[in-house]
């Protein structure tokens, strides 16, 4: 159990409150810019290198609390979820494509790359705004704990239940000088032992054609491209678009036009408000069941009935319990049944919204025909 578990969110807002009311500054200013690398590691809790402008900004105990209380949540939180979701991803998904795209996520890098670890392109997608990248030197020396603080608010349904609760994240990252998600990537990348190398802000045209964005820009489709790279040093990117995926919006945005260039794609739904089951998602719907090599959902993905089994073949992973008391409408007697005699095996973890371990449900859909060709193989 993280540690963000075993916190209500009154006490987790107090002790994050109380760790991040001051962030000392050195006297006078720091001049110079800080790499984009720095200043992830910095709104992550970790050291910066000894070099930077922010290395002073790291000396107060403000800052100091943030890094340890970091430190301990994400620390359980690898050892809990997400080492256990690699080695599951390992052992179950022996080919993979190399773009990974992740419908209604928020910012949710951390998730997406363990599932999907080593993807060259993720392309995350919801409806939390984008926000600046962040260029911490530019702030007052008095605003930075508190914007931190909105950070380590928005963090913590994600730390604590796997997922995001999208009005809570709209609300937090909408306030503050580091509101949006382009500040909640940095974090996870840093965390995730990435190397941020560039980050740019773009946008969509009406036919999908990526453009730089900026004040006034008129797109239905905002963004952030991020490139980074991993141990290996290899290049990789992530895209995230802030833009509606209802009916009446995704069609004209250009994200679906943005999107198709990059399939055959792996697909991840989880925590998703049950959106594909309504008459007014079925766009979205239809472009994963067209453009996706595989599926890997839990139950609020798309709905069962809605695979071709002579298109599709379908794995399920955990218990299907039914959706939780928020959605109750949304059980299906189709997946039950497919759980009932598939023979399911467990899974270690928690996913989606019946989070406790040994209550979460996955179902992993292959195409039978889809080409290997250009596909990343497990070792």
């Amino acid at each position: 159990m993280s540690i963000a578990h075993s916190l209500p969110r009154i006490a987790y807002a107090a002790l994050i409150a109380a760790s991040l009311l001051v962030v000392s500054s050195p006297a006078g200013s720091v001049e110079g810019g800080a790499t984009i690398n720095d200043t992830a590691r910095y709104l992550a809790g970790l050291e910066p290198s000894a070099s930077s402008p922010l290395a002073p900004l790291t000396r107060g105990e403000g800052w100091a609390a943030h890094a340890r209380f970091f430190d301990r949540a994400f620390d359980a939180l690898e050892r809990t979820q997400l080492a256990r979701i690699r080695a599951w991803s390992a052992a179950t998904m022996r080919v993979r494509r190399p773009t990974v795209f992740y419908t209604f996520s928020g910012p949710d890098f951390l998730y997406a790359d363990a599932f999907f670890p080593g993807a060259s392109t993720y392309v995350l997608v919801g409806l939390e705004p984008v926000g600046q990248i962040p260029d911490l030197l530019r702030m007052p020396y008095g605003s930075i704990g508190s914007s931190l603080r909105n950070i380590g608010y928005s963090l913590h349904s994600v730390l604590n239940f796997s997922f995001f609760i999208t009005r809570n994240m709209r609300a937090e990252l909408s306030s503050g000088q580091l509101g949006g998600t382009t500040p909640i990537l940095f974090v996870f990348l840093a965390r995730a032992g990435k190397t941020v190398r560039d980050a740019s802000l773009i946008n969509l045209d009406a036919d999908g054609n990526e453009q730089p964005d900026g004040r006034g820009a008129r797109s239905a489709a905002h963004g952030v491209k991020i490139v980074f790279s991993g141990s290996d040093g290899r290049t990789q990117t992530l895209y995230y678009f802030s833009t509606n995926l209802a009916d009446d919006s995704v069609g004209s945005s250009g994200f679906l036009k943005f999107s198709e260039r990059l399939a055959p794609v792996d697909s991840l739904v989880k925590s998703a408000s049950y959106l594909m089951h309504k008459s007014n998602f079925t766009k979205i719907r239809e472009f994963l069941l067209t453009n996706s090599a595989s599926i890997l959902q839990d139950d609020s993905g798309i709905p069962i009935n809605f695979f071709d089994r002579q298109k599709w073949q379908l794995q399920p992973f955990g218990r299907y319990l039914g959706p939780i008391e928020v959605f109750p409408q949304h059980y299906q007697p189709t997946l039950a049944a497919l759980f009932a005699r598939g023979n399911p095996s467990p899974i270690d973890f928690g996913v989606g919204y019946r989070w406790r371990p040994r209550e979460s449900n996955l179902l992993l859909a292959v195409q039978k025909q889809s080409t290997t060709a250009g596909a990343l193989r497990v070792p």
